[in-house]
C-alpha cells in the first residue's frame, strides 16, 4: 500500500496527514459511472453523437446508475439525490427514445 502525505492548505507547520490513493471496488464503480457520463458529454460536444441519440442516452443512464450505486454504498446523500435524479431523467428519455422507434 502506498501512502502519500499532504499538508492542508494554509497550514505549513501542522501535522501532515496521510491519504490513501488506492481505489477500492466502490471507487471503481463510481469512477466507471462518471467516466461514462463524461464520455457521453465529450462525444456530444465533438459532434460524434447527438444528445437525443440512443447511445448518448444509454451512456448517461448506465453512467448515472453506476455513480448512484457508488453513492449509495458510500452513504453520501447529496450525490444519491443528484445521481438518482440524473438516472431517472436519463432513463425516461431512453424509454421515450426506444418507444419512438
Amino acid at each position: 500500500m502506498e501512502w502519500h502525505y499532504f499538508y492542508p492548505i494554509g497550514f505549513k507547520r501542522c501535522k501532515k496527514e496521510r491519504i490513501n490513493l488506492e481505489m477500492n471496488f466502490i471507487d471503481w464503480i463510481g469512477f466507471s459511472g462518471v467516466f461514462l457520463i463524461l464520455l457521453a458529454y465529450f462525444l456530444q460536444l465533438q459532434g460524434r453523437i447527438a444528445s437525443k441519440d440512443g447511445s448518448f442516452l444509454l451512456l448517461n443512464t448506465i453512467g448515472a446508475a453506476l455513480a448512484l450505486t457508488a453513492s449509495i454504498l458510500l452513504n453520501y446523500m447529496p450525490f444519491v439525490l443528484l445521481e438518482g435524479a440524473w438516472t431517472l431523467v436519463s432513463l425516461v428519455a431512453l424509454i421515450k427514445h426506444v418507444r419512438r422507434k
